[in-house]
């Protein structure tokens, strides 16, 4: 060591010293702290200390929906009609009224009876104009409204259409408030419907329920039928009432004589607005409404004897031909089958009766028959050029089956 030279031998014990103080400081030294939780962020505590908020209807899917708005904008234009007619009926002394009426041709007395009976209405505009059922006023001979807040007074008649069951009333109370009008060609299957009307005479009601279909026909209640079918419940007294969207818009006037007709429950009829809208304005304007008539009454052919006969789809049978009509004129003839109407296929009766009655007299309808003779099994067509004439009052009574 000594051999070392001087500056190894001043070096070393400093080197040593200082292997010493780290090995030392390696076993010595205290364990490091656990790693402190991750502090969490201002937002986070926000968050745990402020409570869940309560759910808001709108912020659930399955949110509740008030109709009370929609009643509010209609029912007071929904009013109650009341009406009496006076019947005469056979009476016989000491006999019951059913036995007067069969003797009533031996023993001609009379008596007279008031029926009364109820509906509702809707009110079209500011003029007074009522809209209700025409079989809710037939035949009476006083009648009645009633507002929703208990006026009432009498009401004089318009005019009415039987064809398609509407009838026109007009009141004198003062200012009143007008049903909002929608449209009914926009309505779909599954939307929410509001019946309002005076069912039973217990006074201004309101139900509920769904548009179930579109477009129905061959009830055999009016000639011309074209309903919305509703499951919102439509009792007697509901006949003339308004069936409104969930907007608040009338969209159709109940006619509960379908659904007494049907002989079922949860199946209600309303004639659309859009029909309403036409036929009011054509009685307001015109007294009664023109349509166009050639004469014929059709019926709806059974699919397995289109199919039999190869006729087109939509083809109707001429069921009756009126005497002296422009169809019977032209040698239209029962039994014979319309298969087009100019120049366009058929889609059933019901069509065929709405495009000639939307025909103006004196337009030209051009039909494409199809007659089988006797002696061609096969059948034969031809075309016929029949000049449309005002359709007459009487028409209506014999309807199509």
């Amino acid at each position: 060591m000594w051999g070392m030279p001087g500056w190894l031998r001043w070096v070393s014990p400093w080197v040593a010293l200082g292997l010493a103080a780290a090995l030392a400081w390696v076993l010595l030294r205290p364990e490091p702290d656990a790693a402190p939780p991750p502090q969490a962020s201002p937002a986070a505590d926000m968050r745990e200390a402020s409570p869940a908020p309560e759910a808001s209807a709108t912020d659930t899917p399955n949110q509740f929906v008030s109709f009370a708005d929609a009643v509010d904008a209609t029912a007071p234009a929904v009013v109650n009609i009341f009406t009496e007619r006076r019947v005469a009926l056979p009476s016989v002394a000491g006999l019951p009224p059913q036995f007067s009426q069969l003797f009533g041709d031996v023993w001609p007395e009379y008596r007279e009876r008031v029926e009364r009976s109820l509906g509702s209405g809707i009110i079209y505009d500011v003029h007074g104009h009522i809209v209700t059922n025409f079989h809710v006023i037939s035949q009476a001979t006083q009648i009645k409204v009633q507002l929703k807040n208990g006026e009432s007074g009498p009401a004089t008649l318009v005019g009415i259409d039987p064809d398609t069951d509407l009838a026109v009333l007009k009141i004198d109370l003062g200012t009143l408030p007008i049903m909002p009008l929608g449209r009914s060609d926009r309505l779909r299957v599954g939307e929410p419907v509001l019946a309002i009307g005076n069912p039973l005479g217990l006074g201004q009601t309101v139900t509920q329920g769904i548009v179930s279909a579109t477009g129905r026909g061959r009830l055999g209640v009016t000639t011309f039928e074209n309903f919305i079918q509703t499951d919102a419940a439509i009792n007697f007294g509901n006949s003339g009432g308004a069936l409104v969207d969930a907007t608040g818009r009338l969209v159709g006037l109940n006619s509960a004589i379908a659904g007494r007709q049907a002989g079922i429950e949860g199946i209600g009829f309303a004639i659309p607005v859009d029909l309403v809208r036409g036929v009011v304005d054509a009685i307001i304007r015109d007294g009664r409404v023109v349509r166009g008539w050639i004469g014929v009454v059709p019926s709806d052919i059974m699919p397995e004897a289109i199919e039999q006969t190869g006729l087109p789809d939509g083809s109707v049978l001429v069921r009756h031909v009126y005497p002296e009509s422009p169809a019977d004129a032209q040698g239209v003839a029962r039994g014979d089958v319309i298969t087009q109407l100019n120049g366009k296929p058929l889609r059933g009766m019901q069509d065929l009766l709405a495009r000639i009655a939307m025909m103006k007299p004196g337009q030209p309808a051009r039909l494409r028959l199809w007659r089988r003779s006797p002696a061609d099994a096969d059948g034969q067509e031809h075309n016929v050029r029949i000049e449309v004439v005002e359709r007459p009052r009487e028409a209506g009574a014999m309807r199509s089956s």
